[in-house]
């Protein structure tokens, strides 16, 4: 390895169009990839490796493996594959221990018959295949070994093709690996001396972390003695140490935005219980021990004259509102305002259903801000608020529209924040004085993730369900099974009870074979002609879907037909048997909340999960997790593992960080690692002051300022 250079050249800055070997076209394939600076080509890391140390024999070579070997020709020539008898052309090799077939697909016959004559001896690299006792390789790379020379010899020419652990790229079209290599091998050595990183060497040496410019070289072009399985599992010292580097300046960044929280002037409320302990006197029920703890978190946080910026996670029918309602009185007893935000207008109606049903007794009011709703409406709420005669606000996006002010802001409340934006919570903050705010997802995250999303948040967790409440019996039926979800529903019928039927589209169209909600409500009703059955979905008039909620609530229904609009909002204690058609078409997380809309009194409940004919292996494995666990956190780190965390939250999480090398899957011990050390970082140095932090901080600013709003704290 290269010595360090002392001296910091901007690498970001420096195009790959100055690099040897890149030319115009190279370029505009390289730009293809995403990669148009130095450090991006640097960043750019192997996807795997080749283990192309060593020739092995014939007989050591090992199915599945990618294997380096020398043998002699002993045949060549097109041939019939035996299932579709299309041509192809195959080599058949020997060497004193065996013999291997390398086959050819998609060839030019002129230019392989002249390249295997008999008796040529080849160098041959490629992943072994069986097939019984045959084994085989499919397009494999091959180098001639000229007379007379001894192949060890030629290996140890070009150390771009054997004699070493080569990396693997990921690569576009009309890039070879070889080609690849060349340019990269002389990039990496030229530049990897002149990466730097300010993180505290400190840190670095307590973990045993390399330092980021070896860490990079090292990762292009491993040491000779590395072993290959921790390389192919990102567990070598290398890459660990370039993941550490990245998930630190990341988690610095979350810890100064709650730093900057911290040295903000925020409410100090006091609790005299003026309208909690009333609510509780009022409620049909008694808060669970998980309830009351985080309770008390918030009233903490409340309490502090430091704003507060918390987290509440918990599972479908946890029992989060109640809480959000108790931090809310707390606010208003202090004469301050609560805005509720809430993604769909269906749950900020159930939310505003929630709180109006306990308000008005406690002699508070609350409004509904929705959009469509008369402007003479609108305009009496938005004075009624600016006055201070309106104590909570519940709505969607219009909350955040402009001429929304309130008196004194005291409390937001997000829910479900993975829909929203982290520059949205600011719109809303900024609709006050430093107003405390709290986010709330019934959406279980795995921790790494949520140390991602929502790092610059405090998390409390509601980890119990309310007691009474009995977990859905969920089974999964073929189509050809449809008989056994129908006569678990007539049971539910016959005993007074409602069901949910759900459907991922609202009418057919020509390219689908998924039945439609439409007509699937009437097809039901030759099914089921004694059930009352509504359809319920997001394309319908708002009044429309108020008045076919109202009906299911007051039992003028029985079975409501729904597309995934009642994801999320839709509370009927009766309600105890959901049927989700074409259940393989949904994620796992929609699925979850979907089936947290039965089971929400004390009544045994089911979810009968309807497939499709055919469907992926991911699609089974999501429903085998549905059947096996109504955990809501198992659901989610199952969701996680089988999908990724890009696509975790069922559409493209715009709030997730864009890691060049790290994995939260793969390296979550390195993020819990790195958290820890950027926070007490944050805590034991003077960041803003500290001429010593400088580097840290320009660092820091370079790689997340913009993404995490960090301008203001540099």
């Amino acid at each position: 390895m290269p010595p360090n250079s002392p001296v910091f050249v901007p690498l970001d800055q420096i195009g790959l169009d100055r690099t040897t070997g890149v030319g115009p076209k190279l370029l505009a394939q390289l730009n293809k990839l995403g990669l148009n600076t130095i450090e991006d080509a640097l960043y750019h890391l192997p996807s795997r490796y080749e283990d192309r140390r060593h020739l092995r024999k014939i007989n050591q070579l090992q199915t599945g493996r990618q294997e380096v070997f020398c043998a002699r020709v002993l045949a060549a020539g097109e041939a019939l594959t035996s299932r579709s008898r299309r041509l192809l052309f195959e080599v058949i090799a020997e060497d004193e221990t065996g013999r291997i077939s390398l086959k050819w697909f998609h060839y030019r016959k002129s230019w392989l018959q002249k390249r295997f004559s008999i008796g040529q001896q080849f160098v041959f690299i490629g992943e072994i295949h069986s097939f019984g006792a045959q084994r085989e390789i499919h397009h494999p790379d091959t180098e001639i070994i000229p007379q007379g020379v001894d192949p060890l010899e030629l290996l140890s020419k070009d150390p771009l093709k054997f004699g070493r652990i080569l990396p693997v790229y990921p690569l576009t079209e009309g890039l070879s690996q070889y080609k690849i290599r060349k340019i990269w091998f002389d990039l990496v050595k030229k530049y990897a001396p002149l990466v730097r990183s300010p993180l505290p060497i400190a840190l670095a040496q307590k973990h045993g972390f390399l330092p980021l410019s070896e860490a990079i070289f090292r990762c292009h072009w491993p040491e000779s003695d590395q072993s290959l399985s921790q390389l192919e599992s990102g567990q070598d010292p290398a890459r660990r140490s370039v993941v550490y580097d990245e998930f630190f300046f990341l988690e610095l960044g979350l810890a100064l935005k709650r730093h900057g929280i911290e040295i903000e002037q925020g409410i100090a409320f006091k609790v005299d219980h003026l309208y909690t302990k009333p609510l509780s006197a009022l409620l049909p029920f008694r808060l669970t021990v998980a309830q009351r703890r985080v309770l008390g978190e918030i009233k903490r946080d409340m309490m502090s004259n430091v704003p507060m910026h918390r987290l509440l996670q918990g599972d479908v029918g946890s029992g989060k509102t109640i809480v959000a309602l108790m931090a809310a009185l707390i606010a208003i007893e202090n004469e301050t305002q609560v805005a509720v935000l809430a993604p769909t207008e269906i749950l900020a109606e159930q939310h505003f259903s929630t709180f109006s049903q306990w308000l008005p007794h406690l002699g508070l009011r609350c409004e509904l801000l929705r959009s469509g709703i008369p402007q003479s409406e609108r305009k009496r709420i938005l004075a009624d608020l600016e006055s201070g005669d309106l104590h909570l606000l519940v709505g969607t996006h219009a909350v955040l529209q402009e001429g929304v002010q309130f008196k004194r802001l005291g409390l937001g409340i997000v829910d479900e924040q993975h829909r929203f934006g982290v520059k949205q919570r600011g719109v809303l903050k900024q609709k006050g004085e430093n107003p405390d705010i709290l986010v709330m997802t019934a959406t279980p995250i795995p921790r790494t993730l949520s140390m991602t999303l929502y790092g610059d948040l405090a998390l409390s967790v509601i980890d119990e369900l309310p007691p009474g409440r009995i977990p859905v019996k969920t089974h999964h039926y073929p189509e050809g099974r449809r008989n056994l979800a129908y006569e678990g529903l007539r049971r539910q019928l016959a005993l007074g009870r409602q069901a949910y039927i759900v459907y991922p589209l609202v009418e057919e169209t020509e390219n689908s074979d998924l039945l439609a909600a439409t007509e699937a409500s009437v097809q039901l009703a030759a099914h089921f002609p004694d059930a009352r059955i509504g359809l319920l979905h997001g394309r319908m008039k708002q009044a429309d879907k108020d008045l076919v909620m109202q009906e299911f609530r007051s039992h003028q229904l029985d079975i409501l037909v729904a597309t995934t609009v009642i994801e999320v909002g839709v509370d009927v204690a009766n309600a105890t048997i959901m049927i989700i058609e074409h259940a393989d078409r949904f994620g796992l997380a929609q699925l979850h909340q979907l089936r947290g809309r039965v089971g929400r009194g004390g009544d045994e409940s089911f979810c009968f999960l309807l497939s499709s004919g055919h469907y992926s292996e991911e699609a089974r494995q999501r429903l085998d997790v549905m059947v096996e666990t109504s955990d809501g956190f198992r659901i989610a780190e199952a969701d996680l593992e089988i999908r990724g965390p890009g696509e975790f939250l069922g559409t493209r999480q715009s709030g997730l960080p864009d890691f060049r090398v790290a994995s939260i899957l793969r390296d979550g011990d390195i993020l819990e690692m790195a958290r820890q050390d950027a926070f007490e970082f944050a805590q034991t140095t003077n960041y803003l002051a500290d001429a010593a932090t400088n580097e840290v901080k320009q660092e820091l600013l370079r790689r997340w300022g913009g993404r995490l709003d960090l301008i203001t704290i540099g």
